[in-house]
């Protein structure tokens, strides 16, 4: 009676991740993570790739997080090569709250500078979480390769992974720096200053970056 009961209630809450409505898949998502079961992580997992809720999406992740990673990293590493945006994206934002390190070699250079954004983004979050001890400065050396891409948000979401990988970045960023492109060099600029003073804020980092490049040197302190 029990194993029926709970067979009922997992395909109820199945049925309700496709629902109309995004309060009943954001109770749905909840559901299965609150009672995971093996058999939900494809809908999960496929789910993920084209649920336009935000809120949504991240009770898809937390459900995901719920169940083992033998079961989830081979279909979450599979989503990576798709085509759609939103699949990579999901896929990498899941795998860095899910944090098993066995996913590392799959964080690939083409997902940190993948056309989309988001992708890109998650990608970076992804590999500052993942990346094993002593290749630290190899993934700054990646990451500063975007530096400049761009709106805020972007230029924002890479500044903080660089330095959420501390001394290692300097080479890379100091190189940045000097850069013929006013943009990037504005970008490695505000990088470091927001590295040096978090408080004071990003908007604040990049007007004082501005400053500097328009003055024509590359704000290196001797």
């Amino acid at each position: 009676m029990t194993m029926t009961n709970e067979g009922t209630k997992m395909t109820r809450a199945l049925r309700g991740l496709e629902s109309d409505s995004s309060s009943v898949r954001l109770r749905a998502a909840l559901a299965v993570g609150t009672a995971p079961d093996p058999r939900c992580v494809d809908t999960l997992v496929g789910r993920c790739a084209i649920e336009p809720d935000f809120q949504v999406r991240e009770m898809l992740t937390w459900a995901l997080t719920r169940h083992a990673s033998a079961l989830t990293l081979p279909r979450l590493l599979g989503e990576l090569r798709s085509e759609l945006a939103q699949a990579r994206s999901q896929a990498l934002h899941t795998l860095s709250k899910i944090g098993d390190g066995r996913a590392w070699p799959a964080i690939t250079r083409e997902l940190m500078t993948d056309a989309d954004d988001e992708v890109a983004r998650s990608a970076w979050r992804a590999a500052v979480v993942l990346v094993p001890e002593g290749e630290e400065s190899g993934l700054a050396r990646v990451l500063a390769t975007q530096l400049g891409r761009g709106g805020r948000e972007t230029r924002l979401s890479l500044s903080r992974a660089l330095i959420a990988l501390g001394e290692a970045m300097t080479p890379a960023l100091r190189a940045a720096m000097s850069d013929p492109r006013p943009h990037v060099r504005q970008h490695a600029i505000a990088t470091e200053k927001l590295a040096r003073d978090p408080d004071a804020g990003f908007d604040f980092a990049v007007e004082e970056a501005k400053r500097i490049v328009a003055l024509g040197t590359n704000g290196q302190e001797e």
